[in-house]
Order: structure tokens, then sequence, then C-alpha cells
């Protein structure tokens, strides 16, 4: 239980500081449009630049709102579920599977109330989508997440395997 609740505030963090920044941009960067932010001379790296986003991934499904919400609402409760089910796992698999949660309530927040989702990072280094903190920590999570499946899920089973074998041996 202690766990749970640790995970629900580490959610309602990440979705708060999603939603401050998004406020931010909103009455800070909209007027302006978008303004250096970091750079080494005239070197660009990170530019923020305000984004209404009413689609999904680098604005594919554009105009698709109700089926967005839907589909990241549905999405948002299994993810709840397997958090729940799956929290006594791993600490890689947990954190990495409420990055990717946080992420996408802070996104569908905006679906809900706007109809479009409110980016302002923009990588100058390459021509790249423009995205926002929900997006990195969703990035970050499913990164974590295919880090966990690749190297740890394996080790975990194995031990399981072999525990299984020294079990039946036993007997």
């Amino acid at each position: 239980m202690a766990v749970l609740i640790l995970l629900l505030i580490f959610t309602a963090v990440l979705v708060g500081a999603d939603q401050l920044i998004k406020y931010w941009a909103v009455h800070t960067l909209q007027p302006k449009g978008s303004m250096e932010f970091i750079h080494f001379g005239k070197f660009r790296i990170l530019d923020l630049t305000y984004l209404e986003n009413d689609g999904a991934l680098f604005g594919s499904m554009s105009g698709q709102r109700w089926f967005l919400v839907g589909f990241t609402t549905l999405a948002m409760i299994a993810l709840a579920v397997f958090i729940v089910m799956t929290r006594k796992r791993s600490r890689l698999l947990t954190i990495s599977a409420t990055l990717v949660f946080a992420g996408g309530i802070g996104n569908i927040i905006d679906r809900y109330r706007q109809g479009y989702v409110v980016d302002m990072f923009e990588i100058k280094l390459f021509r790249f989508a423009i995205f926002n903190f929900a997006d990195i920590c969703v990035t970050v999570g499913m990164a974590l997440l295919i880090i966990y499946c690749i190297f740890i899920e394996p080790k975990i089973q194995k031990a399981k395997e072999a525990e299984a074998v020294k079990a039946a041996s036993d007997e």
C-alpha cells in the first residue's frame, strides 16, 4: 500500500510539473511564439516554441480528438491496472510504467480541457517534432521499459526457472 501511495505522489508531481510548464507556455511563451533557450553563441540547440498539437505523435491523427481521448483513457486505465498488479515485480518496471502513465495523464488533461496538447520544446540541432514535458516522461518511461524487457526480465525468468528446478529436485 505504501508503494502505491508513493507512486501516486510521483505521478502527481510529474503531472503537476507538466501542467505548470504548459501554464507558463500558454501565458508567457504563446504571445512571443518562440524564444531561444539553449545555445552556444549562434549555434542553437533547443528553443522554446509554442504549439497547439491537436494530433498525436508528430502531429499524426490531427483532428481526431475524441478517438485520442478515448484511446488514451483506455490505455491509462490498462496501465494503472498493470502498475498495481506488477508493482512488486521490479522497481524499474514500476517506475518506467509510472512515467508513461504520468505523461499520458498530463497530455489527456489538455485533450479533455482544450482539445489539443500544448507543446513547447523544439530541438534545433536537427529537424524534430516540438514536444512537451509529458512527452518526455512517456519517452523516458518507454526507453526504460525496453531496457527492462531486454535485460532484466530474462534474468528474472531464469532465476524463477532455476528456483523451480531446484524445488523439483529437492522433492
